[in-house]
């Protein structure tokens, strides 16, 4: 069984990889080759967390196994991650176990290529100016895979921390291979003011912006609320957009942004969602027009990561990146 570390995971999967990654499991979802059963959620109720076992199978890939992911709010003040997880990848053959990967890093890519993904299926082509609300590891991913598919020349950053706004920039800008400007926004209206695409990767229970200021041909990736009781987006977005998801089953189940619009009559229930991965097979359109208003909601799901950890498995085998150990 082969161990990778961060940094192994990071050495064996580009952006472009991961992007293409997703696109081969978002297929699968669409076609019907994936089972990826709802994820069990563990309440840790004393210490303000919840534990997600995440399982999948990619028939069509052979790619087996699964993700365990935890959220501890609380570490902040004790200067630990929020998230930690770890992914495992078993042999549909024999059910022995592949591999083990950190699965906080690899979270994050795949979330981030997915909405790479759902960019490059639904922004407009010319669209070079990004707004990220949000300034953590999510957030990092989310420029990163929308600098990859389109062409990006400048970044508006926003996010209720002065100073992590201000690390998030620095460490942006550092990027190997960032060629963007990146600008700290003074309000959410200023960051939406001359945005073709925007991301939400914050850990808000309360909208980020008003829909209102959304320009026409915008699209929106949104990426940070994951139940029902938490939104980023305001009923004016989801009202002015075309909703595309990743999974019409998962989103009604845990996306807020949704529900909660849905449930107040203001937009329509799941069946006037589109799923991504018909897109990407061609059973339904992307873009329809360069005014119209795009919104993709992604909550995350296991195919997601067994597909991006398939490609850092094999070629972190085809490099020698981390460490085989015998069970």
């Amino acid at each position: 069984m082969r161990i990778l570390s961060r940094s192994d995971v990071e050495r064996a999967i580009t952006m472009p990889q991961a992007i293409a990654a997703m696109r081969e499991a978002f297929a699968q979802l669409a076609s019907g080759d994936a089972d990826v059963p709802m994820r069990t959620a563990v309440a840790i109720p004393a210490h303000d967390a919840v534990t997600l076992f995440m399982p999948a199978y990619l028939r069509a890939t052979s790619s087996l196994g699964g993700k365990i992911v935890s959220v501890h709010p609380r570490n902040r003040a004790a200067g630990l991650p929020t998230i930690h997880a770890l992914v495992v990848l078993i042999d549909d053959a024999t059910g022995q176990p592949l591999a083990a990967l950190e699965g906080r890093y690899l979270t994050a890519l795949r979330t981030g290529a997915g909405a790479g993904l759902a960019t490059d299926c639904l922004a407009r082509p010319d669209a070079k100016v990004l707004a990220c609300f949000g300034a953590g590891a999510q957030a990092e991913t989310q420029v990163e895979a929308v600098c990859a598919v389109r062409p990006i020349e400048r970044v508006w950053v926003l996010s209720r921390s002065e100073e992590s706004t201000a690390r998030f920039v620095e460490r942006m800008r550092n990027r190997p291979g960032m060629l963007a400007e990146l600008r700290v926004a003074e309000s959410a209206r200023q960051a939406l003011s001359e945005a073709d695409v925007v991301c939400t990767a914050t850990s808000s229970r309360l909208p980020v912006f008003d829909g209102r200021d959304l320009r026409p041909g915008t699209h929106v990736n949104a990426i940070g609320a994951f139940t029902t009781e938490n939104r980023e987006v305001d009923d004016e977005t989801v009202r002015r957009a075309r909703i595309v998801v990743d999974s019409r089953l998962t989103c009604l189940a845990e996306a807020g942004d949704l529900v909660i619009p849905m449930n107040a009559g203001i937009i329509g229930g799941p069946e006037s969602w589109t799923e991504l991965g018909a897109i990407v097979l061609g059973h339904a359109q992307g873009r329809v027009s360069s005014e119209e208003i795009t919104f993709f909601k992604s909550v995350g799901n296991a195919a997601q990561d067994l597909a991006a950890a398939r490609i850092a498995l094999a070629e972190a085998e085809r490099l020698g990146l981390g460490v085989e150990v015998a069970l």
